[in-house]
């Protein structure tokens, strides 16, 4: 992969609007044919022109493959990114982001409220190599800075809106916080989405996401991403994803690019119909609780205005208690029970038994009368005939 492929999106970026790099990045017609689409490169391995001579750099499906380019400059201009790399899952990407920017003896500083896979990674995974994992308030600047002063981390860890709280995190501000200390700041953003808020704006070095939640935006493709502007660093993941091989398939990078170029306008409805829905649970006398940054009564209400264009998808609740928030979930019939999130259709999570189960014991445990909805893009009055029905019901 040439400089020029990792330099385009952010090229790109600086003249177009958002709808037009999501629809144009790394989208250039093909010059044999002239199809409007990219032509989907399955092929595992290219023909050289002579030992070593290769074509655009093209040699093996590992190292590089013309659908997958397409999608990495895609990925970084829609970050404001240099560098865009994608990977076979969030997961593998975190991980080889880690294990570039980290070795034995170093440590992670990781927020009280993320996706509990992330916290398995670096506990599970890494912890046994050397790296250390502290835990933080991340809504809480002046607790993040405190903890870096007396013991250093080498990685800051943000996500923001957390998962499954929907906690808003300063980003500038923890940038601030972070680089004093020599830490690099590495946010999640598969919540909002470069749609809603674009982290290396605000001067945060890495950017992480899970692909298969609202980028791919169809349920129908499982991915990761790393967008950064720091070349060395760049260099360095990229090797990762080279040596270890958690690439992402070329039929993957295709169906990701494609759910990319709706992002702008799922993003929209997501937003708008998450915030009835929000509303409307706010309103039952039956939730306790409604976590959702769109509100005017969340503690991060105005931080995220100031930082996201739009409130997002993403809306949890709390009940009476755990048999309660079950029978809730569990009874819900347009809201579908399964993992994941940022499809189309909505979905209806029971995160302490579902997807932070790795967590439980832990301070990272859910609540367990805590359900997690991912607001689809469905007709909104059929969505809330659907949650109105199930809360009367209980």
């Amino acid at each position: 992969m040439t400089d020029q492929d990792h330099t385009e999106g952010a090229q790109t970026a600086a003249s177009m609007g958002f709808d037009t790099l999501a629809i144009r990045a790394g989208q250039d017609h093909d010059p044999t044919t002239g199809a409007v689409i990219p032509p989907l490169h399955v092929s595992s391995t290219y023909a050289q022109d002579g030992i070593g001579g290769l074509r655009n750099g093209y040699e093996y499906g590992r190292s590089a493959n013309p659908t997958r380019s397409a999608l990495q400059q895609q990925l970084a201009a829609l970050e404001g990114g240099r560098f865009g790399l994608s990977f076979a899952s969030g997961l593998a990407a975190e991980d080889a982001l880690l294990r570039a920017a980290l070795t034995p003896g170093d440590a992670v500083l990781m927020g009280n409220d993320v996706y509990g896979g992330t916290h398995r990674l670096v506990d599970k995974i890494l912890g046994p190599w050397g790296v250390g994992l502290r835990i933080v308030d991340m809504t809480d600047a002046e607790a993040v800075r405190a903890s870096l002063q007396q013991s250093p981390a080498q990685v800051l860890w943000v996500e923001t809106p957390s998962n499954p709280l929907m906690g808003v995190a300063d980003i500038a501000e923890l940038v601030r916080i972070g680089h004093e200390a020599g830490a690099l700041v590495v946010v999640d953003n598969t919540f909002a989405s470069p749609a809603l808020q674009r982290p290396l704006l605000l001067g945060a070095d890495v950017v992480v996401h899970s692909t298969t939640k609202y980028l791919g935006g169809h349920s129908d493709v499982v991915g990761g991403a790393i967008v950064t502007n720091d070349a060395a660093l760049a260099e360095k993941v990229e090797f990762q994803q080279f040596a270890a091989g958690a690439i992402s398939g070329p039929h993957d990078a295709f169906l990701t690019t494609r759910g990319l170029k709706t992002l702008a306008i799922r993003m929209e409805r997501h937003s708008a119909n998450a915030g009835l829905i929000a509303g409307f649970l706010d309103r039952h006398d039956t939730v306790r609780t409604v976590y959702y940054p769109g509100l005017e009564s969340h503690p991060g209400h105005a931080l995220a205005r100031s930082q996201m264009s739009g409130f997002g998808g993403m809306v949890s609740l709390a009940l009476a208690d755990g048999a309660t928030a079950r029978r809730f979930a569990e009874s819900l019939r347009l809201f579908t029970l399964a993992e994941s999130l940022g499809g189309v259709e909505s979905l209806v999570n029971y995160p302490d038994a579902m997807t932070h189960a790795s967590v439980r014991g832990t301070e990272l445990a859910v609540p367990e009368e805590v359900v997690r909805l991912s607001v689809g893009i469905e007709t909104v009055e059929d969505l809330l005939s659907d949650l109105e029905r199930a809360l009367d019901a209980l």
